[in-house]
Order: C-alpha cells, then sequence, then structure tokens
C-alpha cells in the first residue's frame, strides 16, 4: 500500500481512507464491478503474501500490512453510492467493524494458510455492506 501501513496511530484506518480516495473518480458505468474486482484482486494478493509472512505471536495480522483493509472497504464501498458521502459512510461503516469485530469477524483472523489476515477485513466488510444495501434499499428512499 506505498508505505502507509507505517502511518503511526492508525495504519488502518489510514489504508482504509486511502484506498477509497480514486473510486469516486472511476466513470460511472464500472460500478460496482471496479471495487468488487478490485477486492478479490486484493484478497489474492494478501493471501499469497501473507503466506510469506511469520505468524505473529498473539494472532491476527501484523499493523504494518493493510492491504487487507483495501480488500474490506472496498467491498463495503461496491454497494455505496459512488460519491465522497457514500465513500464516507462505507468508510466509517467498515472502520466500526474492522475495530470492534463482532462474532466471527475475530474468530476468522485464525484461519491458517495466508488467509487469516483478510478475512476477518472481508467479514467486517460484508457487514458493511449489508448494512448499506438495507440503507440503500429502504432508508434513503
Amino acid at each position: 500500500m506505498f508505505g502507509v501501513g507505517l502511518f503511526p496511530g492508525g495504519p488502518g484506518t489510514a489504508a482504509s481512507a486511502v484506498s477509497l480516495l480514486p473510486l469516486p473518480f472511476l466513470p460511472a458505468s464500472w460500478w460496482p464491478w471496479a471495487p468488487l474486482i478490485g477486492c478479490a484482486l486484493a484478497t489474492l494478493g494478501c493471501v499469497l503474501i501473507s503466506r510469506t509472512m511469520p505468524e505473529k505471536d498473539e494472532g491476527g495480522d501484523p499493523g504494518w500490512f493493510v492491504l487487507d483493509e483495501t480488500a474490506g472497504v472496498w467491498l463495503a464501498a461496491s454497494v455505496a453510492e459512488q460519491t465522497w458521502e457514500g465513500m464516507g459512510l462505507a468508510f466509517l461503516l467498515f472502520r466500526i467493524f474492522d475495530i470492534w469485530k463482532p462474532s466471527p469477524v475475530r474468530t476468522l483472523e485464525r484461519v491458517g494458510g495466508g488467509w487469516g489476515i483478510v478475512l476477518d477485513d472481508l467479514a467486517a466488510g460484508v457487514y458493511a455492506l449489508l448494512l448499506l444495501f438495507v440503507w440503500g434499499t429502504w432508508g434513503a428512499s
């Protein structure tokens, strides 16, 4: 993520915000496929890269590795409005679930084979996606 993982005091939050910056500028015809394809590619990258990283003693993923945040927040953003407000809401909801880690988000960190690093972020992205979908379907009408 071009050094974003080294951001002091909140690399996951910084990576989530930076990841969303290009999305409002994408052509509307690319929506929602571009963030979904980006999510899939980031997920694959996470799994391949994390297989070569040493295990963290207390479990979970190392704070400097933030490509997993990109995968999760792009998943959430795929159902948001392609506006700054939509990206802001996707960011906020994703970060709430990524930090809170409701079940089964926290338990997914322990999955092996390089998947644990990204599965918890994808699950947080799914929670945010579901709330955004419900809001877009019933709340914002």
